[in-house]
Formats: structure tokens, C-alpha cells, sequence
């Protein structure tokens, strides 16, 4: 009995010994992000630097102390957990951007951004497996069958062109910021879906029909998703408006907003859908939509939560990353060939510049032959920005080689580690020395960037969540409403669809929107006086 006792004692000391070491490094962790922030803000004036490059790099001078404290055995406060990374710290990042996008812009270059988003992803997911099968065959690296060649092309054609988004200026070059934002959360969110189907399917002994499944089965995916992230947004913008939390209390309707933005998330995870598109889609609804039909103090109170949650969850993913980079267990498997885990490094890197070349060229010159005007053609230095921007790799790249090529964060595998580090080499190098060379490259390709795309898109929208982060809305005018100022001519005939299909398009979406969707689902100017309610009271200009 004392023996069973005292090993019941054992056990709990180690426990609490257990916990108290958890404590321990989440303290550290979070003193790490403090640190990121304020560094990042001391930074902020030369704009070389930014917050996701100083994560990364205090992550590795981090990895490098603990390395050195644990005698080698270890250079991270937490373990890699896909379900940390897909459940908590993507969906905030993806709603927001999603909430505050500039809507005018996006939907009016909304087939240029679709044929880079999800054509030129699909191009360069081609381009980088058929160029890896070639190579790695030929190189000893471990089993690898056409599933994970495919899956390399999918996680290595999600970019990450925060560095680029944050030297831009949205306003300065309104159509280059809009296809280079469209583009980056497209492209995430056709990468998932894209390696979810990889995944789902045999491809060992692939023929016409698996083929034709795979395809069906991708496009089931991206319609899915965005009618569900569209259904939650209305759905939340429904009940906002019909029932009126703000009267009583704006603590619920901001505790509303929030919620349903998680469950359009979880509710694509639940059904095996992309979880990505549904949240964006959502997040776009509800800046549409529920975002008019709260109060005011809401209003503010919403648009900074959401924000600030993006924010502190995308310097968690890098700083984590930068930590992760020197992962003893994951190097033990190619310190005998260092080499190799170069090559293998620099191979894919030359297929990621080459996979972006090879659609970013082909399909601007496609889309500038739709473009009567010279004025709202992408020019051939914009074209070399918007594939600089998608050079980068982050979070998503990682999240998903950790998913494909690790068992809850650990491999034991030498082809396994080979390309977890290739990968984690691939994202510091293309983040760190990519984006120090953007604001110096921007500079000199766009010297004067206020005469070029001023009239290719619209210069402000103004009744859309402004971030804290990356300020791209204005106030005080709605996503749809009127085009830069200017009533758009009715349209005439089917030709005038087929020559300025965005402005035929918007002009019977506006038609439609005014007659059925805001009576219903609330909006600004359509939220009728209600004692309490969040009806707006002050001229649209008042929020600069």
C-alpha cells in the first residue's frame, strides 16, 4: 500500500514538474512576442525591416541560446501542432484579411486575381512537382512516390508576400496592392484545398477517372467553402439586425460577431471543406453586411479585436518558425549529407522562381489584352513586382510540410527531415534576405509611384473596417456602392458584358443588392431607427 502510495506521489510531482515547465515556456514565449513588438515598432521608420523578419530572427537567436543552455538536445519553448496552427492561429489571420479588404478593388480585378490566385497556382504547383519528380529521382533522399511530389507542389506554391504588402502603398498603387493582396490569399487558400484533395486521394496509380475525381473533387471544395463562409456572414448579419444586441448590451453583438466569424471556420473543418475560403468569404459578408448593423463603439471594438488577434497570430507562427529552424532532430538525419539537404534547398527555391515566371508573365499579358486602356494595363514592372511578392514563403508552406511530412511535429524518416529542413530553409531565406531586398527593389522600379495606377482602381472604400495592420480601407463609403465617385452607365447590350464585364457586373449587382440583399441582411443607409439600435447618426467622413 505505501509502495502504491508513493508511486501515485511520484507520479503527481512529475506532473506538477511537467506543468510548471509548460508555465515556464509560455512566459518565455510570450516575452519573446513583447519583444517582437516593440522591436517591430523601433523598426517601423526604415520599413527594411518588419515584424514577421524580426520574429523570425529573434526565433533563431532564441533556438540558438536554448540550444546552447540544453547542451544541443533542444531548440524550442513548444512543440509544432498542426491543430495550434489550423484551429487558432490561421483563422484570425485569414478573416481579417478577408474584413478589411478594399471590396471594390478586389472584385473589380476580381478575374485578374483569380487567374493568379488560382490558375497561376495551379501552374506553379505543376511546374515545381514535375521539376522535383525530374530532380529528386535522381538524387538519394529517402522514398518519395508521386503523392508527395504533388504534395511538394502544393506546399511550396503557397507564398507569403506580407514583406511586399507592408512597402506598397495602397493608395499610391492601388491595382498592384489589390492583385498582390487578392492574389496571396487566393493562392493560400488553392494551396489547402489543393493539398487537402492531394491527400484524399490514391495517386500511387493514377488514371482518367482518379484524374477526373481529383478535379471535380477541387472544384466541390472552393464552391462549398465560399457558399458556406457566405451563408455565416449573412446568416450573422440577419440575426444582428433583427434582434438588436446593442440595445442592450454591445458586449453580445461584438461576442456575436466574433463567434460566428470561428464557426464559419470550424463549421468548414466539421464538413471536410476549406476552411481558409469559408473564413475570408465570411469576413468579407460581415464587413459588408453585419459590420453596418452594430453600433458604433462596436464598430471600433470589432474592427481592432480582429486585427490585433491577426496580428499577434502571425508573429506567433514566425517567431515559432524561427525557433523551430534549428530543431537538433530534424538536422541529426542530414548531418551526414549537408549537401544534400542544400541542394535539395536551392533546387526548390530555383523551381519557386520559375514556377511563378511561368504564369505571373503569361497571364498579365492575358489580362492586358481584355484592357482597351493603356492606363488599366499591368505594366511590365508591376508584372516583376507581383512575382517578387510571391517569391516569399511563411507560415502556411511550413504548416502544411509539417502536416505531410512529420507525426505531431517529429519525423524519423531521413527523406521526411530532408524536406522539413529544405523547407524550413527555404521560408527563412526567402523571407529574410527576399524581403530585406523588397523595399530597396520597390524603390526602384516604382521611383514615383503616385502617376502610375492611380486610375487603374478605386482610390478609396471608405465604410470598411480600417486595421491597425495593414491600413487598407477607408470609411465612410460601402464596398459596392458607387464606383470611385462615378455613376456606371447602365449597360446596353451583351457586348458591353463581354468588353467591361466588372462594370456590367457591378452595376446589376449594386441593382440587386439595393432592391433585396440590404432591406434583408441590413447594411449602411438600410438599417431603419430603432430606439438603441445601430442606426448610423454621424456623417460617413468622421472615422480619418
Amino acid at each position: 500500500m505505501e509502495a502504491y502510495i508513493g508511486s501515485i506521489g511520484s507520479k503527481l510531482q512529475m506532473l506538477t514538474t511537467s506543468d510548471h515547465a509548460s508555465v515556464v515556456s509560455m512566459n518565455l514565449f510570450v516575452a519573446l512576442l513583447c519583444g517582437c513588438i516593440v522591436i517591430g515598432h523601433l523598426l517601423e521608420e526604415n520599413r527594411w525591416m518588419n515584424e514577421s523578419i524580426t520574429a523570425l530572427i529573434i526565433g533563431l537567436c532564441t533556438g540558438v541560446i536554448i540550444l546552447l543552455i540544453s547542451g544541443g538536445k533542444n531548440s524550442h519553448l513548444l512543440v509544432f501542432s498542426e491543430d495550434l496552427f489550423f484551429i487558432y492561429l490561421l483563422p484570425p489571420i485569414i478573416f481579417n484579411a478577408g474584413f478589411q479588404v478594399k471590396k471594390k478593388q478586389f472584385f473589380r480585378n476580381f478575374i485578374t486575381i483569380m487567374l493568379f490566385g488560382a490558375v497561376g497556382t495551379l501552374i506553379c504547383c505543376t511546374i515545381i512537382s514535375l521539376g522535383a519528380m525530374q530532380i529528386f529521382k535522381r538524387m538519394y533522399i529517402g522514398p518519395i512516390d508521386i503523392g508527395d511530389y504533388l504534395a511538394i507542389g502544393a506546399i511550396f506554391a503557397a507564398t507569403d508576400s506580407v514583406c511586399t504588402l507592408q512597402v506598397l502603398n495602397q493608395d499610391d498603387t492601388p491595382l498592384l496592392y489589390s492583385l498582390v493582396f487578392g492574389e496571396g490569399v487566393v493562392n493560400d487558400a488553392t494551396s489547402v484545398v489543393l493539398f487537402n484533395a492531394i491527400q484524399s486521394f490514391d495517386l500511387t496509380n493514377i488514371n482518367a477517372v482518379i484524374a477526373w475525381e481529383f478535379i471535380r473533387n477541387f472544384f466541390y471544395l472552393f464552391l462549398t467553402s465560399t457558399l458556406l463562409g457566405v451563408f455565416t456572414g449573412l446568416l450573422s448579419a440577419y440575426i444582428i439586425k433583427k434582434l438588436y444586441f446593442g440595445r442592450h448590451s454591445t458586449d453580445r453583438e461584438v461576442a456575436l460577431m466574433i463567434l460566428m466569424a470561428y464557426l464559419s471556420y470550424m463549421l468548414a473543418e466539421l464538413f471536410y471543406l476549406s476552411g481558409i475560403l469559408t473564413v475570408f468569404f465570411c469576413g468579407i459578408v460581415m464587413s459588408h453586411y453585419t459590420w453596418h448593423n452594430v453600433t458604433e463603439s462596436s464598430r471600433v471594438t470589432t474592427k481592432h479585436a480582429f486585427a490585433t488577434l491577426s496580428f499577434v497570430a502571425e508573429i506567433f507562427i514566425f517567431l515559432y518558425v524561427g525557433m523551430d529552424a534549428l530543431d537538433i532532430e530534424k538536422w541529426r538525419f542530414v548531418s551526414d549529407s549537408p549537401g544534400t539537404s542544400v541542394a535539395v534547398s536551392s533546387i526548390l527555391l530555383g523551381l519557386v522562381m520559375v514556377g511563378r515566371a511561368a504564369f505571373v508573365f503569361p497571364l498579365s499579358f492575358l489580362s492586358n489584352l481584355a484592357k482597351k486602356s493603356p492606363n488599366d494595363r499591368i505594366g511590365f514592372r508591376q508584372q516583376f513586382i507581383i512575382w517578387w511578392a510571391g517569391l516569399m514563403r511563411g507560415a502556411v508552406s511550413m504548416a502544411l510540410a509539417y502536416n505531410k511530412f512529420t507525426s505531431s511535429g517529429h519525423t524519423h524518416l531521413r527523406g521526411n527531415a530532408i524536406m522539413i529542413t529544405s523547407t524550413i530553409t527555404v521560408v527563412l531565406f526567402s523571407t529574410v534576405v527576399f524581403g530585406l531586398m523588397t523595399k530597396p527593389l520597390i524603390s526602384i522600379l516604382l521611383p514615383n509611384p503616385k502617376h502610375q495606377s492611380r486610375s487603374l482602381s478605386i482610390s478609396s472604400d471608405p465604410a470598411t473596417p480600417k486595421s491597425l495592420t495593414l491600413p487598407l480601407l477607408e470609411e465612410g463609403q460601402d464596398s459596392l456602392d458607387d464606383l470611385g465617385g462615378h455613376e456606371i452607365a447602365r449597360p446596353s447590350s451583351i457586348r458591353a458584358l463581354l468588353t467591361t464585364p466588372t462594370h456590367t457586373v457591378h452595376h446589376y449587382w449594386r441593382k440587386f443588392d439595393d432592391a433585396f440583399m440590404r432591406p434583408m441582411f441590413g447594411g449602411r443607409g438600410f438599417v431603419p431607427f430603432v430606439p438603441g439600435s445601430p442606426t448610423e447618426r454621424s456623417p460617413p467622413n468622421q472615422w480619418h
